[in-house]
């Protein structure tokens, strides 16, 4: 008789989920500081600002970049999951405004504990995210290991001259957020109740392609994507990196259905809160401490946040001649 997978509850396997098990910004810059290798001259973003990816010059007109993220389930249907993994790793190419060509698969699975038939379906979601993104998934590494991982690393190419980069923003531009955020906090309260939140799923699993491509067309030098440290870190990164001020309106910016709600009832990533603590001495406002923790939430497949405005996504403040800091109204 064959087993009924459709019952395993993924995340009860992970002690974290998502891009909210990230080790804190903190404790990272902490542990990769003064770690200067080689100093290749064709290196064009590398180490020193933490953007989304590298990118390699090759020739005039062509630079490689490379990435690779994975994280425990972050919901607890397989192939949703890998779907939502593979999205979440292919938006560092396109958060420098790069086109995905390849993508190999990463995964680490806890044999004794869970069937293999279900790597089939994480992987299946896997390939289907790669097949939006027009590109074939041709390799991959597996161990195993306690809690069940997945993700990929993912090639893509760009013109130098198009390159986006976290350092790069300039004073004066309107500032675009391309999809809602609160997918940590909704993530953590379907690891608590099983409760699924349809729109969470439909942000996670929508491919940042568009807005890439929108952003490129409209002479974007800056953006990142909005995942594990929230929008408040990584906003504030891009800040520190370009040397100037963000300022955002927390009323423009955009939620998931739920999101507001679960923070109410209390369902916080422990990521979300280390995300807040890490960045609070940064930010100058006069919020509470919970609206602060929406704009800290620890983001898995989010958005892009962009320099610059493109059409059909919301702008949610704009930068000034600043210091590094980020002003929330």
């Amino acid at each position: 008789m064959t087993a009924d997978n459709s019952k395993i509850r993924l995340t009860q396997y992970a002690s974290g989920g998502g891009c909210a098990c990230k080790i804190p910004p903190g404790e990272l810059e902490e542990a990769v500081q003064g770690l200067v290798g080689f100093a290749d001259p064709n290196v064009i973003v590398g180490l020193d600002d933490g953007d989304d990816a590298s990118a390699i010059h090759v020739r005039d007109d062509l630079a490689v970049i490379s990435t690779a993220d994975f994280f425990t389930p972050v919901c607890d249907d397989a192939y949703t999951w890998g779907k939502i993994a593979a999205v979440n790793a292919l938006s560092d190419v396109y958060a420098m405004g790069g086109t995905p060509i390849t993508a190999i698969n990463l995964l680490a699975w806890p044999r004794d504990v869970l069937p293999s038939e279900l790597i089939r379906d994480v992987l299946h979601g896997g390939m289907d995210a790669a097949t939006a993104a027009g590109i074939s998934v041709t390799g991959g590494h597996s161990i195993t290991a306690p809690e069940p991982i997945y993700g990929m690393a993912a090639t893509g190419i760009v013109d130098p001259a198009k390159l986006m980069r976290n350092d790069a923003a300039e004073a004066g531009l309107p500032i675009t957020l391309t999809k809602p955020i609160g997918s940590g906090l909704l993530n953590n309260r379907h690891k608590a109740t099983g409760d699924v939140f349809p729109q969470a799923i439909e942000v996670m699993t929508t491919l940042n392609k568009e807005a890439s491509e929108k952003a490129v067309a409209a002479g974007v030098k800056a953006a990142t994507d909005v995942t594990g440290f929230g929008l408040l870190g990584h906003l504030f990164k891009m800040a520190r990196a370009s040397g100037i001020d963000a300022v955002i309106d927390h009323t423009k910016v955009p939620f998931i259905d739920g999101a507001r709600e679960t923070l109410e009832a209390g369902y916080i990533p422990g990521g979300s809160k280390r995300n807040l603590d890490w960045v609070r001495p940064n930010v100058d406002s006069d919020l509470d401490g919970d609206e602060l923790l929406l704009l800290a939430d620890a983001q898995t497949s989010g958005g892009l946040l962009v320099i610059g405005e493109i059409p059909g996504y919301p702008v949610i403040g704009e930068t000034v001649a600043g210091t590094g800091r980020v002003q929330v109204k």
